[in-house]
């Protein structure tokens, strides 16, 4: 086992989301010291933090048969861990998929460094030398690996990153920036914007932006809402009870009320959206209106550690006060308060954290701009679409970006931004490894599977758990072959890699 005091590892990965431990057994099956460090609490990113139900065969197409590799046999421990001996179990508990990574990584000999967060690097050219945590602790290797969804160690690091919605012009796409209709998940109840219904000299209510629709097709730096993926669950004897924050204040909800009143009870969210084992579910939001926060998150992709924390304490009082407001306010109707009473947060889940997730669902934040970058004509059905020579993977899922603020248009609350076409309109594409591979002059023994070169329509197709599985094991492979080698990373033979991909069952291309 690696002894943090050593200080050297052949590997050193940064990051806890799924890419992280995937990579991580990757490179310890190739035999290579290898170290996660990461600035959260765990290691697994939203698959241990309440993203239970896995976005796998639940549409109407079949991306599972891009699941291979780590990624499936992921799958086959959590079924194995509720007594299933079949591929195909899908949902899972937080705990039981922490008890699952964390099993693993120790069965595979892999160190993990808890909330250790990232200060700076030390490079020699464009080779990192070491890292350095807001400890003073120091970690050497040969080769690092990013597999943070923030890209900390990246910009660190020196290499060119961005975050935000691009221009259609900026690399000839159809679904980027200011969008100029948003009708996937909108309202489609009016719901009055103002403090005083009708006057918009009064100003607008809570989640709602007071801002210019803009120019549609042009950038900005606005990225998809978080949430927080509550474990919540109607089981009495394991549940802790919802209670209202210390500032709580019901005129934050105003919009919730007139959403009720203007008709919208029947359609509203419902705490039993994903259903998990243990009488308990993954509280997901994609809906006209849900626990989805819309602009309250544009300082996190470059935000320093404080930002991020101040971030997720607004979302975490805006949400549990949500919770509250859902189950006690006498403007909530009767069936709405019917259908959230029995549940609480699940007593057994994120006993560290009082029963919250300990991260937020942070869906996008920086993205490498390497030589190479996936986007929109990668996913495309047109018959000039790339031809991917090198892929790690397989990406099998819509460009799925979520709604990035809550403007007024027309006279009403309108969510703007939503990202997610029809299936005529895209298809899987090979996940090429030079999308995960700095530009050579910038880094050249650093690979980023967690936020990799992609506009963020191609991010959109990627950021999904299993994917991140499958891009931290090309990644696994990469590395070794680079240590080994004593090779840039951006010199990797493909053909060697492929090979090694192929062997561990890793899915390159599905017909």
């Amino acid at each position: 086992m690696f002894n943090i005091k050593d200080s050297i590892a052949d590997v050193c990965i940064y990051g806890d989301s799924p890419a992280a431990f995937s990579a991580a057994i990757q490179l310890a099956r190739k035999r290579l010291q290898v170290v996660i460090v990461t600035p959260e609490a765990h290691v697994g990113g939203m698959l241990v933090e309440g993203l239970g139900a896995s976005d796998i065969g639940n549409h109407d197409f079949d991306n599972s048969k891009a699941v291979g590799g780590i990624a499936r046999e992921f799958y086959e421990r959590i079924a194995q861990a509720y007594g299933y001996s079949d591929f195909g179990f899908y949902k899972f508990e937080p705990h039981v998929s922490s008890n699952v990574i964390n099993g693993w990584l120790r069965e595979a000999g892999v160190s993990v460094f808890t909330n250790w967060e990232i200060r700076t690097t030390s490079k020699q050219g464009a080779q990192i030398v070491s890292i350095e945590s807001t400890e003073g602790r120091i970690i050497q290797a040969d080769v690092f690996i990013d597999a943070s969804i923030e890209g900390d160690l990246m910009a660190m690091a020196g290499v060119s990153y961005t975050w935000g919605r691009e221009s259609n012009d900026t690399y000839g796409e159809t679904l980027n920036g200011i969008r100029a209709e948003s009708p996937y998940r909108n309202f489609t109840l009016p719901i009055d914007p103002y403090v005083k219904p009708g006057n918009p000299e009064s100003g607008v209510i809570g989640t709602i932006i007071d801002e210019p629709h803009g120019v549609p097709g042009t950038g900005d730096r606005r990225i998809m809402g978080f949430c927080f993926r509550m474990c919540l669950t109607d089981d009495k004897e394991n549940q802790l009870p919802f209670t209202a924050p210390e500032d709580y204040d019901s005129r934050k909800y105003e919009i919730y009320r007139r959403y009720f009143a203007a008709g919208g009870a029947d359609s509203f969210f419902s705490p039993d959206i994903n259903q998990l084992p243990g009488r308990k579910t993954d509280l997901g939001s994609w809906h006209d209106l849900s626990a989805n926060l819309y602009g309250m998150n544009y300082g996190w992709p470059d935000g320093s550690w404080a930002e991020r924390r101040r971030i997720y304490a607004e979302h975490k009082n805006f949400t549990q006060g949500l919770f509250y407001f859902l189950t006690h306010d006498p403007s909530v109707p009767e069936q709405v308060r019917r259908r959230w009473g029995p549940w609480g947060y699940a007593a057994d889940e994120f006993t560290d954290n009082n029963g919250w997730p300990r991260r937020l669902y942070v869906r996008s934040a920086r993205r490498m701009i390497s030589d190479y970058v996936i986007n929109e004509s990668h996913l495309s059905t047109r018959p000039d679409r790339p031809v991917v020579c090198d892929p790690i993977g397989v990406a099998f899922w819509p460009p799925d970006s979520h709604h990035v603020r809550r403007i007024v248009r027309d006279g009403v609350a309108y969510n703007e931004g939503f990202v997610f076409p029809e299936k005529d309109q895209w298809q899987p594409f090979g996940i090429s490894y030079q999308a995960l591979v700095p530009k050579f002059d910038e880094c050249t023994n650093l690979i980023v599977p967690g936020c990799p070169s992609s506009s963020y329509v191609g991010y959109g197709s990627l950021r999904l758990e299993w994917t991140f599985m499958v891009m931290g094991q090309g990644a696994g492979s990469a590395a070794a072959i680079a240590c080994r080698k004593r090779i840039p990373v951006q010199d990797v033979p493909y053909a060697e890699l492929k090979q090694d991909l192929e062997a561990d069952k890793q899915v390159l291309e599905v017909h």
